[in-house]
């Protein structure tokens, strides 16, 4: 057992377990966040993805410990700000929302995007998102949502 420091969505936490544990039981299981989803459990589609220091990071394949003195935000911090707002609004109006399992993933990866490229070509908005897998919208109408997302949120990026 290991004591394990880190800001979760603002509020520090302290937890004492084994570090080796994936990052994403202790989210789901310990801390309560189920935004983050358990799709593959190899870190292949993104929908366990979470920010640590404002990096995209798949979850399931995180031990524990690698979140020692980090700053980690789930969508659900992230979905009480102005970016968020922007993102769901883009991807409603653009129709890239159906049964939700990636959707989590796919706006913190867009976030990450985002935030890195404020103004990326539709090329760099397919390689922004490719670590994230979805099987239901199809990726156009994704792509279109995050173009969408890009010119509303001017400024805020």
């Amino acid at each position: 057992m290991t004591t394990i420091k880190f800001t979760f969505n603002g509020k520090a936490i302290e937890l004492t377990t084994d570090p080796s544990r994936r990052f994403l039981d202790v989210l789901r299981n310990d801390l309560r966040h189920t935004g983050p989803k358990e799709g593959c459990g190899e870190g292949e589609c993104g929908a366990c993805a979470v920010l640590i220091n404002g990096h995209i990071v798949n979850s399931c394949i995180l031990p524990l410990a690698n979140v020692h003195q980090q700053e980690v935000m789930t969508i659900e911090a992230f979905s009480k700000t102005k970016r968020y707002a922007i993102i769901e609004e883009a991807f409603i109006h653009e129709g890239s929302v159906q049964c939700g399992i990636c959707i989590p993933g796919m706006i913190i990866a867009t976030e990450s995007l985002l935030n890195k490229n404020p103004d990326p070509t539709e090329s760099e908005i397919r390689i922004g998102l490719s670590g994230n897998l979805c099987r239901c919208t199809g990726y156009n109408m994704i792509v279109k949502a995050v173009q969408r997302a890009k010119e509303r949120g001017r400024g805020l990026w």
